[in-house]
């Protein structure tokens, strides 16, 4: 699977900081479950969380620009997790998030790429099991790319 023509990938840089956080508000945005106020708060806490992260290289990824400019992005990081019978040797997952895709640059295969290079990311670094979290618009990609939806439930306590 390769980028169309004119696109160029990069890691996640430390100074994607902003990057970042305005791609994730616009994903959530886009799905259409939150306020802009509700965006705004959470990036007031999701900002120093993943300054840290860019720092010490927790949390990595990958940009693609076009003409120098940033129009899809994915982030990864590693869970602590107790081995499991899908990974009885491991004791981590892998994570992603904050996939997104400028809607002037959708539908060409864009997303898949990234997912594409954060599987090959996690395996380099010894990662077998990757978990996400879907919009309902964006789980036909995931599921033509192998993954399969779990029965994860969520509580959260007032």
């Amino acid at each position: 699977m390769d980028l169309p023509k004119g696109y160029r990938l990069r890691a996640v840089r430390e100074s994607d900081l902003d990057l970042i956080c305005a791609q994730r508000e616009l994903m959530f945005s886009d799905a259409g479950t939150r306020t802009r106020e509700s965006l705004e708060k959470m990036t007031v806490y999701f900002r120093p969380w993943l300054q840290e992260r860019l720092g010490d290289g927790r949390y990595f990824g990958f940009v693609v620009e076009r003409d120098g400019e940033a129009v899809a992005g994915i982030g990864q990081w590693l869970i602590d997790w107790a081995p499991h019978f899908h990974h009885e040797e491991e004791a981590h997952r892998g994570y992603i998030a904050n996939v997104y895709v400028d809607p002037n640059h959708r539908g060409k295969g864009i997303a898949k790429f990234l997912v594409s290079c954060a599987e090959q990311e996690f395996k380099a670094r010894g990662v077998s099991t990757m978990v996400l979290h879907a919009s309902q618009k964006a789980e036909p990609i995931y599921e033509s790319l192998g993954w399969d939806q779990t029965s994860e439930m969520m509580k959260i306590n007032d």
